[in-house]
């Protein structure tokens, strides 16, 4: 199917064509994706409503663990439903003022979700390197005024996308060859210079997502030091099995992050639906895996999830 393009400069539309190539296969692509998004809602309320109903669980790291779920809900929320409205009605539509709060949501949830990650290392770095200081650094109003730190860090960063995006001149099309609103592809429909966008994008990627990740490996170097420092093997094991989950849900969510931000800039011989599958994962794969992660692998979740379903047993 074609769209005709526009002439408008500012349309107040914008088309979402979905996967390029791949348009007939849409309704059985979306069959792992609604599964996925449910799994995302089912896990991510499940894991806030355990931690919030058992005062045990009210630690730093499980406190972080709630942010990271809010956020994870947020992104997927904002683009799943339409994703799948997309491949189920042909719904191709979504207004410009959608499609640029989409875009601020999605980025600057992202953001904020690579703070909480950092927090939740800063949280393991002095619960295993400074254990005696643990309990008076972190406190719950510093865990409250972090969160809300990184709250306000996110949007302020983020803010300027939606205007510099809304300033654009849209003369070539308004078409996205994507399945929903990203600001690279919004970038590269723009018929005017896009330069001081794109370097403030990459400015606040390094700022926000790398500059996290760099923290967290070293944060997890300073771990390892004192970590193979412990008298025995046991001791080793059993400290770095409180890294763990951390660690799995870390990489899951970097991996789908900076492949999809490096094809969009760097990748020009990438086929553009595998690019397209990549953005996608990487919305609903960290929502999806987090809760199972941490339920699988944390004792203390896994033991009241058992606790809560028990009763159904007998």
């Amino acid at each position: 199917m074609s769209f005709p393009n526009r002439t408008n400069l500012h349309p107040s539309t914008f088309i979402l064509i979905g996967i390029p190539g791949l348009e007939s296969a849409h309704i059985w692509i979306s069959i792992p994706f609604c599964l996925g998004y449910m799994l995302a809602l089912l896990g991510n309320f499940a894991l806030l409503f355990i931690i919030k109903t058992d005062p045990s669980l009210h630690e730093p790291m499980y406190l972080f663990l709630c942010m990271v779920a809010v956020a994870d809900l947020i992104v997927c929320t904002t683009a799943i439903p339409k994703v799948l409205s997309l491949f189920w009605f042909k719904d191709r539509e979504i207004p410009s003022e959608a499609c640029l709060t989409q875009i601020f949501l999605i980025h600057s949830c992202s953001t904020m979700e690579s703070g909480f990650f950092l927090s939740m290392a800063f949280d393991r770095y002095v619960a295993i390197c400074k254990p005696l200081r643990h309990s008076a650094i972190f406190t719950h109003t510093v865990i409250g005024s972090l969160g809300l730190a990184i709250v306000f860090h996110g949007a302020v960063l983020l803010s300027p996308h939606p205007f510099l995006l809304r300033w654009l001149p849209y003369c070539k099309t308004n078409v996205i060859s994507h399945t929903y609103c990203e600001f690279m592809a919004l970038i590269k429909l723009a018929c005017a210079e896009t330069r001081i966008s794109r370097v403030y994008s990459l400015i606040v990627a390094f700022l926000t997502g790398g500059l996290d990740f760099i923290l967290i490996i070293y944060s997890y170097i300073l771990i390892l030091n004192t970590v193979f420092q412990l008298p025995s093997k046991d001791a080793r094991l059993k400290t770095l099995g409180t890294c763990g989950s951390h660690v799995c849900v870390i990489l899951v969510s970097y991996t789908s992050v900076f492949f999809s931000f490096l094809t969009h800039r760097f990748g020009h011989h990438v086929a553009p639906h595998v690019h397209i599958f990549v953005a996608n994962i990487y919305l609903l794969a960290p929502p999806m895996v987090n809760p199972i992660i941490y339920g699988v692998s944390t004792k203390r979740i896994r033991e009241r999830i058992l606790k809560f379903f028990s009763p159904l047993k007998a």
